[in-house]
């Protein structure tokens, strides 16, 4: 399709990609990774995060507590917090290089075709670099949010914990973190499809540079015998 440009495909993904590290930032912090409503007290709603454990009633409102100490935070809690933290500096590592690897950004004037080659090679190295990046920004986003709500599963369906105990539950923050992920790794590969994208249309102009060069040579050739057969 003639709209479905390289250009366009590189500044969709680079959008992708900002919003699903924001998104990846908001969800990191965001004290919602858990909830737990209890039928005893309806009125009373528990939150968990990787940072804060949170209490909401309707009286006092919201209330949250950081973690006392990281060394007795649990090993899947652990885990999500490095993870995370993987992700976000993967991500801004990848939107830098990207934007960077744009077509039209910081591109020169100078330097003649070998300059010019020079900057595509550069520009198809860091978009290639950014995809890299921002996929494993999507991986490491979803893993800990995988984690999380494995962990949280085995606890809700855990035969020895007696029927009235309330159990925790996925919260927002985890679906927020799936988004993410997807998202991430969507806007990664937009990066490769435009890199092959850029590819293509080198392979293109290097044909169509190929065969004007042929007719002009062949063209070269005949000119002598025609200005005979006007003699």
């Amino acid at each position: 399709m003639a709209f479905l440009t390289r250009r366009l495909v590189e500044r969709v993904s680079l959008f992708l990609s900002f919003g699903g590290l924001v998104t990846t930032f908001v969800t990191t912090f965001l004290p919602l990774w858990k909830t737990l409503n209890s039928d005893l007290n309806e009125m009373e709603n528990w939150y968990e995060g990787l940072w804060h454990m949170c209490i909401f009633t309707e009286e006092l409102g919201l209330h949250c507590k950081a973690y006392e100490s990281i060394l007795a935070l649990p090993p899947d809690k652990l885990a999500s917090r490095v993870l995370m933290f993987i992700s976000i500096a993967t991500g801004l590592l990848g939107v830098f290089a990207a934007f960077f690897g744009l077509e039209g950004v910081i591109d020169g004037s100078g330097g003649g075709g070998g300059g010019a080659q020079r900057r595509r090679k550069l520009k198809r190295g860091l978009l290639i670099a950014g995809g890299v990046l921002i996929w494993i920004s999507g991986l490491t986003t979803l893993a800990p949010v995988s984690l999380v709500a494995y962990y949280t599963v085995v606890e809700f369906w855990d035969e020895n914990v007696p029927d009235v105990v309330p159990r925790w539950e996925f919260g927002e923050a985890m679906f927020s973190g799936w988004i993410a992920g997807l998202i991430l790794v969507v806007g990664g590969s937009f990066l490769f499809v435009a890199v092959c994208m850029g590819d293509c249309e080198v392979e293109k102009a290097e044909e169509v540079q190929a065969l004007s060069l042929a007719l002009s040579k062949d063209t070269a050739r005949t000119r002598p015998y025609l200005k005979t057969e006007v003699l």
